[in-house]
């Protein structure tokens, strides 16, 4: 299939959207299949978003996604956030009458609830409004699905993620002492909590908790200055990538996690892919992913579900981990998309051709 995909999630951006989307890309390429990504890296003009600035919103794209469109003939197209591109997508597809599919990766209302005096209600209409005419809204869990479901969405299908088992494994964690060690010289357990420094993902629940060893933030955002005044005992460590990254999970004891507006969290399979066990809040996501599992527990008492994860064996949570493929994530995306119907195509590409010798000098 030659897909297109319109996203306002791209490089640099460093979050889970992104590497969703690029593993999917590359699973999805391996199987043959072609990618236009239209995305705010093409040099359309931006702007920062409101209180994200990492994530630039392009402006006056529609023009361009129409022309791309002409030029790759693709055969589905999917629209994977509620930008300005995804807005811009989505009317092209509205006013030519194509079917299209889109994704819900963020709990939007509720993290724009944590950052500006704006009702849940509201943020809820817009997306009710963005998804109404997809033929697909992919969602990343079951218990989301029942949420947007019960919330008036139309058409919710579930998409799970999968995890990179090569790149974090339990081996990567060093003996204490040892010279690579990341925590040398920290009082053990180390409970770990990696992703953006931001309000809407609830680490300060994290850090007030009462826990043994030493509390560990791997990661950057516009809370982090704040929170390192507020809990001077916290070992903050910054952002880390790649192998970095890994050692960091690797030579943990446990992983907390305590978002309340992630859809699913993909660190939580980093982590347990790692051999690390998880403790968070009953919430969608980790309830779909922990309980039942032996590789963690969920809890409204986040340093309860965090001591019991100690007693927990590494190796059959890396065994947990292994059940989720990324290859069956990008299937599961290729069967959920809304592909054109081939008579339009053909009708459509028509008419263009015929609109292009009548305009001919």
């Amino acid at each position: 299939m030659r897909i297109m995909l319109i996203t306002d999630a791209w490089e640099p951006q460093v979050n889970g959207v992104v590497r969703t989307l690029r593993r999917v890309i590359a699973e999805c390429e391996a199987m043959g299949h072609e990618w236009e990504i239209v995305s705010p890296a093409d040099g359309f003009r931006t702007l920062p978003l409101p209180t994200y600035p990492e994530i630039r919103m392009a402006i006056g794209a529609k023009k361009s996604i129409v022309s791309r469109f002409d030029s790759f003939e693709p055969d589905a197209i999917h629209i994977a956030t509620e930008g300005t591109l995804g807005m811009a997508g989505r009317a092209m597809c509205l006013k030519h009458k194509h079917p299209f599919s889109t994704s819900y990766h963020t709990r939007f209302p509720e993290y724009l609830s944590a950052r500006l005096p704006v009702p849940t209600r509201m943020g809820y209409a817009f997306m009710r409004w963005f998804h109404r005419y997809s033929g697909k809204v992919m969602v990343a869990t079951p218990s989301m699905r029942e949420e947007l479901d019960a919330r008036g969405f139309n058409n919710v299908v579930s998409w799970t993620r999968g995890v990179d088992t090569d790149t974090f494994h339990p081996e990567k964690r060093y003996p204490e002492g040892h010279a690579a060690d990341p925590y040398a010289g920290l009082a053990r357990p180390i409970f770990l909590n990696v992703g953006r420094v931001a309000v809407e993902k609830n680490i300060e629940a994290f850090l007030q908790q009462d826990l043994p060893g030493t509390k560990v933030v791997v990661g950057d955002g516009p809370q982090l200055a704040s929170l390192q005044r507020a809990y001077p005992d916290v070992h903050f460590a910054g952002a880390k990538f790649g192998e970095e990254l890994a050692t960091y999970f690797a030579c943990s004891d446990v992983f907390v996690f305590p978002s309340l507006t992630d859809t699913f969290g993909l660190v939580i399979l980093e982590a347990m892919a790692s051999g690390l066990p998880v403790a968070a809040f009953d919430a969608p996501g980790p309830k779909d992913i922990i309980p039942g599992s032996q590789a963690g527990f969920i809890d409204s008492d986040l340093a309860k579900a965090a001591t019991a994860c100690l007693d927990l064996d590494p190796l059959t949570v890396r065994a947990y981990a292994e059940k989720y493929s990324w290859r069956a994530c990008a299937e599961a995306f290729i069967e959920n998309l809304e592909t054109l119907p081939v008579p339009d195509r053909r009708r459509f590409w028509g008419r263009l051709r015929r609109l292009r010798r009548r305009n001919k000098p």
